[in-house]
């Protein structure tokens, strides 16, 4: 056998490690920008949901204003206390569920990794539990109770799927399942970006707009999750849990 023929499997393989490790190294560029984007966003929607929720109008004199034609009397305390507690809650889940997204820890943490998750786990339970107190009482009527509650069930499957996964040693099931469940938290930024646009903006009916912009965020909840699960969790990563982890 000559000298060329035997270089030829030298060669191959040469260059398919140096694409894999290009491959590598985009996919990490990719995953950091993604990753300081969420904290930016996360950061920034925490600021004003606390402010405003708590500051600036704590009696939610402005959200109130827009529940007209209710079937149910709101106990206004009692729903502003609730209130409040959800957007607290609602703020641990983005902040803990950010935190577990982060490589390092995840590699080198798992212990706070996984204390960390079951807090997440706990904030969205309370984050649905108000949110269903609430929901009889949603702006726009019995759809829009029903849209609030339908998203409440899908939420804690999402996120009761992703342990169960992780459970089995299943790390990248895992991980896409988180992906999905976390794109929950964002579902009140989608739903007033997307009032904004329509009321705002376009000058549609406010009962009509929110209602609208609450169908589109359960749908865009889960486009965003499956673009990101498809861009970043395309090649299985693995953390020493298991050889499974498809």
């Amino acid at each position: 056998m000559s000298n060329w023929t035997r270089m030829i499997p030298s060669i191959f393989f040469t260059d398919r490690l140096n694409s894999l490790r290009r491959e590598s190294f985009m996919k990490l560029i990719k995953n950091k920008v993604l990753y300081v984007t969420m904290i930016a966003i996360s950061v920034a929607y925490i600021v004003y949901v606390v402010s405003a929720n708590l500051f600036f109008d704590p009696q939610a004199t402005h959200f109130l204003s827009h529940k007209t034609s209710l079937n149910h009397s709101i106990n206004v305390p009692v729903w502003l206390n609730v209130l409040h507690i959800h957007v607290i809650v609602a703020c641990l889940a983005i902040v803990t569920g950010t935190i577990n997204f982060l490589n390092k820890i995840q590699r080198k943490y798992r212990k706070f990794h996984r204390m960390n998750g079951y807090l997440y786990i706990l904030a969205v339970f309370a984050v649905c539990g108000t949110s269903g107190y609430m929901a009889p009482y949603a702006t726009g009527g019995r759809i829009n109770s029903m849209a609030f509650n339908l998203m409440n069930i899908i939420w804690i499957l999402m996120t009761i799927t992703a342990l169960i996964q992780i459970k089995r040693k299943q790390v990248n099931k895992h991980r896409k399942w988180m992906v999905r469940s976390y794109a929950y938290c964002f579902t009140n930024l989608l739903i007033k970006f997307l009032t904004f646009v329509l009321y705002d903006v376009l000058g549609m009916q406010y009962d009509m707009s929110y209602t609208s912009a609450i169908l589109g965020t359960i749908l865009l909840n889960y486009s965003l999750a499956e673009i990101v699960i498809r861009r970043v969790y395309r090649i299985p990563t693995h953390l020493g849990l298991s050889k499974n982890i498809n």
